[in-house]
């Protein structure tokens, strides 16, 4: 349990700076792609991912070593959404770019978390907000 509640301290820690950016970024009149939805869409997917990842760790614990490649694609995924929101955030000009990566990230942390989604809920809640991440970061690549 110390191990959740570390990993999930770290999180808070990381999106918590990411929120502050980011309020501080919408006060801002002159809003360009990749603002509010595409953050919110990265700290969902990190959110589901740390709860996701932590469930990973308490399998593996009980010696179920089935989610060891779901857990790798959360760990791949994570940072890269934190950075995808934080450049969101700040309004980086390589955004676009950014996030069309970022989109396949989240596609393969959505594959991953797709063969374990009928058997564990939080491997589902990752599932889906790596799916609502993806189309977000497509969006803004499109963009």
């Amino acid at each position: 349990m110390m191990r959740r509640d570390l990993l999930l301290c770290s999180t808070v820690a990381a999106v918590g700076s990411v929120v502050a950016a980011s309020a501080a970024a919408q006060g801002n009149t002159h809003h360009h792609e990749g603002g509010s939805p595409l953050i919110d869409a990265a700290l969902n997917c990190v959110k589901a991912g740390e709860i996701c990842q932590a469930h990973c760790f308490d399998l593996f614990a009980q010696g179920d070593n089935s989610v060891a490649a779901c857990a790798r694609s959360v760990a791949v995924m994570k940072p890269v959404v934190i950075a995808l929101s934080e450049m969101a955030a700040q309004k980086s000009p390589l955004l676009a770019r950014y996030a069309a990566v970022c989109a396949d990230v989240c596609r393969s942390c959505e594959d991953e978390c797709r063969k374990h989604a009928d058997k564990h809920a939080p491997c589902k809640a990752c599932m889906e907000s790596c799916a609502a991440c993806a189309r977000e970061c497509a969006r803004v690549a499109a963009s």
